[in-house]
């Protein structure tokens, strides 16, 4: 499945044709099925948004997984179709760069949509996570030295 690139405005580390390319591996990592995956969830801007913040130490190392992942497709890996996507990936995926990618994909899935990922909380929809500020305990709390009351 060939996706546009994000819009160029909104990448702070990668060109957009490198956030296709990653964005093509992470679908492959968590693909689009009866269910959201990767892209739906906006994997994509997590990864780019904490390679230009909180790992900008990994930035060389996606700058040079980028260019195995084009050795390795002969191209550009966007435009493999999906059987030769998964065969491209099993030759890289015991390198540290997939790895790293495969990390970030899970990372970017299920974080909080504040850091750039899991976009209108996909993932925790998914998986029924609800994201409330203050949750109630089912039963009794334990508030001084009385020990168990009921609420």
């Amino acid at each position: 499945m060939n996706a546009a690139p994000p819009a160029a405005g909104g990448l702070k580390f990668f060109t957009p044709e490198q956030a296709r390319e990653i964005e093509a591996v992470a679908a492959q990592i968590l693909p689009t099925d009866d269910t959201p995956g990767a892209r739906e969830a906006g994997v994509i801007r997590f990864i780019d948004l904490n390679l230009a913040t909180y790992d900008k130490d990994k930035q060389a190392a996606y700058t040079a997984g980028l260019k195995l992942l084009a050795e390795k497709a002969g191209g550009r890996f966007s435009e493999l179709d999906s059987a030769r996507q998964i065969a491209v990936l099993r030759e890289i995926e015991r390198t540290p760069f997939f790895g790293m990618i495969r990390l970030h994909t899970l990372m970017g899935f299920l974080s909080h949509p504040q850091y750039g990922g899991n976009r209108e909380q996909t993932a925790w929809k998914l998986v029924g996570f609800e994201d409330a500020f203050v949750f109630q305990p089912p039963f009794g709390y334990y508030d001084g030295p009385e020990g168990l009351k009921e609420p």
